[in-house]
Formats: structure tokens, C-alpha cells, sequence
């Protein structure tokens, strides 16, 4: 199978072309700070041939969720080192998704601060996870620019905390509806300055912080994950096609690892107006980095993708959530674990490091 055969991706060679997909699972504590079923918990599942780690907060003020990891001070760079240290020792290799979450986010969670987005346009249709239980989302406070420079050099920073928590490079979250990704939509950005209207405006923040996160660690440690069709977080671009177009068309100028491009999820119906294309087929053709594709894959419509050619990883969630031994799952073609999507998000071991590994008897 293609999916087990080892591959070169930036400056690491992985054991096989599975990546586990970043998922908030909502276990540090606090202060942002894992603990020992953290480590447990991805050490568990260093047979893939590349770990993305949960999003992890660039600051303070990057926090949206509660119970949600950070990598701004020293007790979080040293609690990451012990998952990055026992990864490495069974093999693995790990990356730290760095993440700004912008309006997606809650005062009672930011110490009574609102959250922070391009322009003050709260996000609609749904509710926001809060310590206090599910809670209206809040209208944001629009960014000035030299807030967003901030931000900018925030991203690099963590970047730093990063390696020197041991992870093998780092990834820029611009996916999902968090703030990279509000920056390109019309539904959350109504700037008229630098960082707004023009396509190339709009997809400006994201190719300066990926120019940042290059200076910063060297662009074979650093990735981006993008959803062109996925409208998450109320995320409605007018003309998506062509914003994604602009956006790639200029991180091809820059020198980095890969592209982790998310396809459109069927539970997350786009809007009526975007196209009916394959993401992958579309966009994935136009990336001149490697491509890890993502979202709702499994062993046989992966292995077709990675046939194809477009790609050259693909990156599984929920499979790996409920399966820590899944690339052995998948070569011998094994009945999976099906997920509890109750314990998903907070709580404690129960639906997080005791998901069964496949016994040596079983087919």
C-alpha cells in the first residue's frame, strides 16, 4: 500500500505517508499545560508516520476555548516536551499546530476580554463551547494594524516555543474559521485598509505570518492547513475560488514544507453559490508544495487519492482518535474502533488513552 510506504516531507523522513490530524480534545488544564495522559495519549499513537498536534495557543491573547493548550511560557514549553520526547523515543515524529482562534472565541474564557477579529462582525448560526456551557458569540474587537503586527510576530515566536519544545516544525492553523481564515472572508472582514478587499489583501495575514514562521524556524519545519469550501464558523467567501487562487498562487512564491488542504465536509453543507468541484482535484493541482490531504478519508478512498498523485499524504482524525494503532489497522485491513464523540471534547481518561490497540490475534 502507498500508505505505508515511508516518504520525505521537508527535512523529516516519516515512516509511512498516515498523518494524525490536529483535534482539540480539550484535556490541559487551566493554564494551558498538558499533563501525563497527553503524552500517553500521542505516544500512543506515534505509528503514524506524522503527529499534528491539537491547536495550540500562540498567547494569551489567542485563547477561544477553554481547557484548550498554549506554547507562550515556560511550563508549557516543558509539559510539551515530555509528549515530544516519548514520541520521538517510540519513533514518531510531531508538529505543533499554531493557532489564533480571533472571534471564535468568549469574554468568560478571555478575562472578560472580547475576542479579536478583522472587523467587529460576530460570528452567526451557531453557539460557542465555554466553561460556562454554550454562550451566544459575542460581537469581537476589530484589530488595528499594529495589533496585527503583533499578532504576526506572536505567531513566530511560538514557533520558537515550539522547537524548543521538540517538535519537528510547526503548522499555521488557517482553517476551520479561526483567524487566518477570517481574514479571507467577507463574512468576517470588512476592512478597507491593507489587510482587506482586494483578494491579495484579504490573503495578506496569512502570507506574512507564514513569511514570519519561515524567518523564524527555516521554511522546511513549517506547514499551513487551508478549507477553501468549508463554511465552519460562519465562513462565507463571496468569490472563493478566487481568494483561494490568490492565496496559493502566492504561497507558491514561498519556500515551505507542505500545504494540508481540507476538502468540503458533508457535514458542513457549503454555501449554494460555491462550486460543486473536488477540492482536491481543484485546488490541490494548483499547490507547487507537497499536499496533505485531509477530511473524511479512509483506507480505501486514501489510498485512491494518494493513486492519483495529487497528494502525498493524507492526514485522518477521528480515526486516529478511536484507533491509536491504525496504520497496523490498515495493513491488515482490521475492523476499527468506532469513536464516542461524547468524550471527545474535555474530560478526563475515558474516551482519550483507552481506546483497545488491535490484539495480536486478531484479522
Amino acid at each position: 500500500m502507498k500508505l505505508l510506504e515511508s516518504i520525505r516531507l521537508g527535512n523529516q523522513t516519516l515512516r509511512n505517508r498516515m498523518a494524525m490530524s490536529a483535534m482539540t480534545r480539550s484535556r490541559a488544564d487551566q493554564h494551558g499545560i498538558v499533563g501525563a495522559s497527553t503524552v500517553e495519549y500521542y505516544t500512543q499513537r506515534a505509528g503514524a508516520g506524522l503527529i499534528f498536534s491539537e491547536a495550540i495557543r500562540i498567547s494569551e491573547g489567542a485563547t477561544g476555548s477553554p481547557y484548550t493548550p498554549g506554547i507562550f511560557n515556560g511550563e508549557q514549553i516543558t509539559a510539551w516536551k515530555k509528549v515530544t520526547d516519548s514520541v520521538h523515543n517510540n519513533g514518531g515524529r510531531i508538529i505543533a499546530q499554531l493557532w489564533h482562534t480571533g472571534r471564535a472565541g468568549h469574554s468568560v474564557d478571555r478575562n472578560g476580554k472580547l475576542p479579536l477579529a478583522p472587523s467587529a462582525i460576530p460570528i452567526k448560526g451557531m453557539q460557542h463551547f465555554t466553561s460556562e456551557g454554550m454562550k451566544e458569540y459575542e460581537i469581537p474587537q476589530e484589530l488595528t494594524v499594529e495589533e496585527i503586527r503583533q499578532i504576526i510576530k506572536d505567531y513566530g515566536q511560538a514557533a520558537k516555543n515550539a522547537m524548543e519544545a521538540g517538535f519537528d516544525g510547526v503548522e499555521l492553523h488557517a482553517a476551520n474559521g479561526y483567524l487566518p481564515n477570517q481574514f479571507l472572508a467577507e463574512s468576517a472582514n470588512h476592512r478597507t485598509d491593507e489587510y482587506g478587499g482586494s483578494y491579495a489583501n484579504k490573503a495578506r495575514f496569512i502570507v506574512e505570518v507564514m513569511e514570519e514562521l519561515i524567518n523564524t524556524v527555516g521554511g522546511e519545519n513549517v506547514g499551513v492547513k487551508i478549507s477553501p469550501f468549508h463554511p465552519y464558523g460562519d465562513m462565507v467567501l463571496d468569490h472563493p475560488v478566487e481568494t483561494y487562487t490568490c492565496l496559493i498562487q502566492q504561497l507558491n512564491t514561498l519556500d515551505f514544507a507542505y500545504v494540508e488542504l481540507m476538502r468540503k465536509s458533508p457535514h458542513f453543507p457549503s454555501p449554494a453559490h460555491y462550486p460543486d468541484v473536488d477540492d482536491m482535484d481543484f485546488f490541490g493541482t494548483m499547490i507547487k508544495h507537497a499536499v496533505i490531504a485531509n477530511t473524511g478519508y479512509d483506507r480505501e478512498s486514501a489510498e485512491a487519492e494518494l493513486i492519483k498523485g495529487t497528494a502525498e499524504l493524507v492526514s485522518f482524525g477521528t480515526l486516529f482518535l478511536a484507533n491509536p494503532d491504525l496504520p497496523r489497522r490498515f495493513e491488515r485491513n482490521a475492523r476499527l474502533n468506532e469513536p464516542d464523540r461524547t468524550t471527545m471534547f474535555g474530560g478526563d481518561d475515558l474516551g482519550y488513552i483507552d481506546y483497545p490497540f488491535l490484539e495480536e490475534s486478531d484479522k
